[in-house]
C-alpha cells in the first residue's frame, strides 16, 4: 500500500499507526479509497455522527456497477487488539491471547498477556458501571459499534444490558434475522388485503410475520373494523403531521411492534417491527402504519398531540384499531379522545410510564438475567434492533423531541400491558351505617 505522496507503506506500519483515522489505500495506481478507522470516533454530536454516517456511505460491500461506494471511498476499520500497546511482539505481530510461553515484545518486555485477555479482564471489572464500560468501549473499540458509540450521559435505562444486546446483534448476521422490506395493498386495492415485500429500499425492519392464517385478521363490526390478532401484540406510534418543514427538517415518524406473552403460533414479549423514517408526505407515513397494523391484525396506540394519524384511521373505518389510553377508564376520557383514541405524551404521569414501560422491558428482556429471575442467565435477550437499542441508551426524559424510536417503542410496550394501567376505583371516604332490627316478639328491637 502507498501512502498520498506514493512512498510504499508496509501493513505492519499501517497497524502500528493505527490511530490515524485517514489515509490513502493504492491498488497498483488507482486510489480505491482513504477512509480508515483505528481508533473510536468524536461523540455523536460533536462531529461523529458526520463521521460515522462517510464511513457507512464507504462500505466496500456496497458498490456500483463501476466499481464505487457511494462516498467514493473504501471504510477499514481495525480492531483495539491489533495494535494494542504492551502487547506487539519484536516481529510487530500482535499477541491476542495468552501464549504458551512469554514472548518479547518490541518494548524489549515480555508479553505473558494476550491483549483480547487483558480486554475482557477489564471489561469484567466495570460490569457494575455501566457509564466507565461505555467509555472503555469507545476507546478501546473491538467492532465498528463500540467505535461509534455515543457518549453516556446517565442513562435512565440499563445500559449494561443494552449493550449486552448490542454486542450480541453485532456478532449475528442481520440478514439472517431482519428482513428490509415494504407493505402494499393487494392488486392495488385499498381496504383489501395487505401484502408484505422484501425489499431493500423499504422502510420497514421487520425479524418475525404471522403465518397465513393470522394474517389480515380485521373483524367488521356495524362498519368498523377491529383487529383480530389483539391477543398476540400491538403497535405504538410516534406521528408527525407536516410533510416537510423549513429546510427540510423535523422528527421522523417512527413505529414499532412488539408481542404480548401469547400460547399462540407467536413469539412472546419480542419486538418484531422497527419503522423510524420520514416518507416525502405524511400521508404515506399514515397509509404505511396502516397497512402495518392491518397486515398484523394488531392494534395502536398512538400519540394523540399530532391527531392527523387517529383522524386517517377514523375516516378509513379502522377506529376500533387505535386503543384508548390505558392509564383512564372510558368514562374519564375526554370527548376527543372518545372520538379518536390514542394517548398524550406530554404529562407528566404518562411520561414517567412511558418510562417505566421501557426500563421494566430492558431488565426483562434485553441482555443476560444474570440472576435468572425471568429466564435462564445463560439465554440472551431477542431485540434484535440495534437502533432502538441505541436511542433507548441516549434517551433523555426531560428531552424527549429527538427519540422517536424510543417514543414509539415505549407506547407499543404500554399498549400490550395495558392491564397495568387501569385506574383503580376510588372508595367513598364517607361510611353510611344501615340500622337492622330484630322482629323476633311483638315489637322489633335495633341490634346493636
Amino acid at each position: 500500500m502507498h501512502d498520498e505522496s506514493g512512498k510504499w507503506i508496509k501493513p505492519n506500519n499501517i497497524l502500528n499507526n493505527w490511530r490515524v483515522t485517514k489515509t490513502c489505500l493504492r491498488l497498483g495506481s488507482k486510489i480505491i479509497g482513504k477512509c480508515m478507522m483505528g481508533s473510536t470516533s468524536n461523540a455523536l454530536n460533536k462531529g461523529g455522527d458526520n463521521f460515522k454516517k462517510l464511513y457507512n456511505d464507504s462500505n466496500v460491500l456496497n458498490r456500483n456497477s463501476n466499481g464505487q461506494t457511494k462516498s467514493g471511498m473504501y471504510s477499514l476499520f481495525i480492531p483495539m487488539e491489533w495494535n494494542m500497546e504492551g502487547f506487539i511482539d519484536r516481529f510487530g505481530m500482535p499477541v491476542f491471547r495468552k501464549p504458551a510461553k512469554s514472548v518479547l515484545g518490541v518494548d524489549n518486555e515480555m508479553i505473558s498477556q494476550g491483549a483480547v485477555d487483558y480486554w475482557e479482564n477489564e471489561v469484567s471489572s466495570l460490569k457494575n458501571d455501566a457509564d466507565a464500560l461505555n467509555e472503555f468501549y469507545r476507546q478501546f473499540p473491538r467492532t465498528e459499534s463500540h467505535a461509534f458509540r455515543d457518549e453516556s450521559k446517565q442513562s435512565i435505562f440499563n445500559l449494561t444490558k443494552i449493550y449486552q444486546q448490542i454486542d450480541y446483534n453485532d456478532a449475528l448476521i442481520k440478514e439472517h434475522h431482519i428482513t428490509r422490506g415494504s407493505f402494499h395493498w393487494k392488486n392495488g386495492v385499498k381496504d383489501s388485503e395487505v401484502v408484505f415485500s422484501p425489499d431493500k429500499r423499504g422502510r420497514f425492519n421487520v425479524s418475525w410475520t404471522p403465518n397465513k392464517n393470522l394474517q389480515n385478521r380485521v373483524i367488521d363490526r356495524n362498519g368498523t373494523k377491529y383487529p383480530g390478532n389483539d391477543h398476540i401484540g400491538a403497535f405504538g406510534c410516534d406521528s408527525y403531521d407536516i410533510s416537510g418543514t423549513v429546510g427540510g427538517g423535523g422528527s421522523n415518524g417512527a413505529l414499532h411492534g412488539v408481542t404480548a406473552f401469547n400460547m399462540d403460533e407467536a413469539p412472546s414479549n419480542e419486538f418484531f417491527l422497527e419503522y423510524v423514517a420520514r416518507p416525502q408526505t405524511a400521508e404515506i407515513f399514515f397509509e404505511e402504519v396502516l397497512m402495518a397494523c392491518v397486515f398484523y391484525g394488531m392494534p395502536i396506540l398512538i400519540e394523540n398531540n399530532k391527531p392527523r394519524l387517529l383522524y386517517h384511521f377514523k375516516n378509513r373505518g379502522y377506529r376500533g384499531f387505535c386503543m384508548n389510553r390505558p392509564d383512564k377508564s372510558y368514562n374519564k376520557l375526554s370527548k376527543t379522545e372518545r372520538e379518536l383514541g390514542g394517548i398524550p405524551n406530554s404529562s407528566e404521569d404518562v411520561k414517567q410510564a412511558h418510562a417505566a414501560a421501557i426500563e421494566s422491558y430492558i431488565e426483562k428482556y434485553v441482555g443476560f438475567d444474570v440472576e435468572g429471575t425471568y429466564r435462564d442467565s445463560e439465554d440472551i435477550g431477542s431485540m434484535p434492533f440495534t437502533r432502538t437499542l441505541e436511542d433507548w441508551a441516549k434517551f433523555d426524559i426531560t428531552n424527549r423531541t429527538k427519540f422517536d424510536a424510543s417514543i414509539s417503542s415505549g407506547l407499543a410496550i404500554m399498549a400490550t400491558q395495558k392491564h397495568l394501567y387501569v385506574a383503580e376505583k376510588k372508595q367513598s371516604k364517607i361510611k353510611i351505617n344501615f340500622a337492622k332490627y330484630s322482629n323476633k316478639g311483638n315489637i322489633s328491637e335495633i341490634i346493636r
